[in-house]
């Protein structure tokens, strides 16, 4: 257990990699729920995305490089976009459990085409088009967005972590 407790600092590299794996196939599981089951993702999901491929990103690039400046850059842009990507997926929750009387964050598609010219219309379609207050899908009670903000505050703590993790003495 005390092994585990001290990855972080003991294998920096590892950690990130492995966020980096888990982002990417959380993405890969978005893009199934959206593709395969129908799922329409919408504006706030997309911001969501984003952020997880910044995280991927980040992690991975400072996965792929030894020292600690490359760990201590990669903890805290990747625990920045994390961070970001928790607050906007705990905002989506709370307008899931609160939804507003009358507007919802976003526009169906076929609304999108009739009311916009096609130059409007596309920029909108690929900030997403489904209701944020719908509730689409659920795993153990819990919802997308309730589900993005635990991996997400996972994420910003873990690089919590790896920036007060000490390191082993040489």
């Amino acid at each position: 257990m005390n092994a585990l407790l001290a990855l972080p600092g003991q294998r920096p590299r590892l950690v990130l990699a492995l966020i980096a794996g888990v982002s990417v196939a959380l993405l890969a599981f978005g893009m199934y729920l959206q593709l395969v089951v129908g799922l329409e993702p919408c504006p706030m999901c997309i911001v969501q995305r984003y952020a997880l491929i910044l995280v991927a990103l980040v992690a991975g690039i400072a996965a792929c490089f030894k020292g600690r400046g490359w760990m201590v850059g990669g903890a805290i842009g990747m625990g920045a976009f994390a961070a970001f990507g928790a607050f906007t997926a705990a905002r989506q929750s709370w307008l899931q459990w609160n939804p507003p009387e009358i507007l919802s964050c976003g526009r169906d598609f076929f609304g999108m085409i009739e009311s916009f010219p096609l130059r409007r219309a596309i920029p909108m379609i690929f900030r997403g088009s489904g209701d944020c207050t719908k509730i689409d899908w659920t795993f153990l009670g819990l919802t997308i967005a309730n589900w993005s903000f635990l991996w997400f505050a996972a994420f910003t703590l873990l690089a919590v972590w790896l920036l007060l993790a000490r390191r082993p003495a040489a």
